[in-house]
């Protein structure tokens, strides 16, 4: 089994590719875009590139596909392109890189037997400090096979930076802003705003947009997706995915994510009558008692990807003031993520959120959290 092929992204592919050949390709990347454009695999895309014995010499615009750095990549089984992307935490609580490297190439194999479609990560994965020093580990040692070596980072943003170890959190720091030589390392973000502000000075942003209508057809009528979802009429699929064709993937819990979200969204836009008090209130106590990570913090996720969206809208509808409103209230979501990596009340959360959205939403007055 392989990875599917790259579907779209042409201009994007030929500028770095492009800046590849001519030397110019930053050494520390992070592609960001919507949840669902392809931006693990673009990313993933480009480390075969690097890796391909035949596409820079010969000054291809894209991978050979025969070589076989090309055919070992396709696999997911290059010894020098490391992707790396949250796991559940490993219950030895100190694991070696060893560890995190089978764990890895175990989650690979499962991403290749299904034919290289996968969904979002849960909220209880996570980028932990086991994994970065299995990153740090791999970055110390030379090339096995190509002339360079390859990091794709996956969901960037999953990193957690409370569990200690401030060593391997100022190693993966400097190893972003001075890798070695022949390093490339490339992150990608769904929500760069969630990102240490540390990791967004260190890298270059690149922004992959939105799929094109016909790419994301073409992805749409590849066979491996075709089965997938074969119950969603095409036209359907095709309205539903909005350009991000991989969030059709996200399965019953990216659903009810999403409509957990609609909910809390909806709750802060209500008026400020006992009406609206009182919706507001019933959401927040459907919520939970028990810890703020897995179905809350999907439903954190969901919320930043529909208030983008409500951005968009109102954007398109000239109602400017509103749109301004919408993007400033982004950063109460983004704060709520960084809390609910801690030990707290969803309910207590939620409704501290949901009564600084609604501020912030239908009165323009911009706080933080709990003031």
């Amino acid at each position: 089994m392989a990875l599917l092929p790259l579907f779209g992204h042409l201009p994007l592919r030929a500028r770095l590719t492009a800046a590849a050949r001519d030397g110019r390709l930053p050494a520390s990347l992070l592609f960001q875009g919507p949840r669902g454009v392809g931006k693990q695999r673009f990313a993933l895309w480009l480390g075969q590139y690097l890796l391909c014995e035949q596409a820079m010499p010969s000054g291809a615009s894209e991978p050979c596909g025969r070589c076989v750095h090309c055919r070992y990549a396709e696999r997911g089984q290059h010894p020098d392109l490391h992707w790396f992307f949250p796991r559940p935490r490993l219950k030895d609580g100190d694991a070696s890189p060893d560890d995190v490297k089978a764990d890895l190439a175990e989650a690979i194999g499962e991403r290749m037997e299904a034919e290289g479609v996968w969904g979002p990560s849960s909220g209880t994965e996570g980028l932990h400090v086991a994994t970065v020093r299995a990153l740090l580990h791999r970055a110390s040692l030379r090339p096995a096979m190509a002339a360079r070596t390859v990091f794709v980072v996956g969901d960037a943003e999953r990193m957690v930076s409370q569990e200690g170890s401030d060593q391997a959190a100022n190693a993966f720091l400097k190893l972003l802003e001075e890798p070695p030589p022949g390093t490339t390392l490339l992150l990608t973000s769904s929500e760069p705003g969630a990102l240490l502000p540390t990791i967004r000075s260190r890298v270059v942003s690149v922004r992959v947009p939105p799929m094109r209508r016909d790419d994301v057809v073409a992805f749409l009528e590849h066979p491996a997706i075709a089965s997938r979802l074969s119950r969603l009429p095409r036209a359907d699929a095709v309205q539903r995915a909005g350009g991000a064709p991989g969030a059709l993937f996200g399965g019953d819990g990216l659903a009810a994510a999403l409509g957990s979200a609609r909910r809390l969204l909806e709750a802060a836009l209500a008026p400020a009558t006992p009406d609206g008090r009182a919706e507001r209130l019933k959401v927040t106590a459907k919520l939970g008692v028990a810890g703020a990570r897995g179905a809350f913090s999907d439903m954190l996720d969901a919320l930043t990807q529909l208030l983008h969206m409500r951005v968009h809208d109102l954007v398109q509808a000239g109602r400017d003031i509103d749109a301004r409103r919408t993007a400033a209230a982004v950063p109460l979501v983004e704060s709520a993520k960084g809390r609910a990596n801690g030990n707290v009340s969803p309910q207590l959360l939620g409704h501290a959120l949901v009564d600084a959205l609604h501020d912030a939403l239908v009165h323009g007055v911009r706080r933080t959290l709990f003031t």
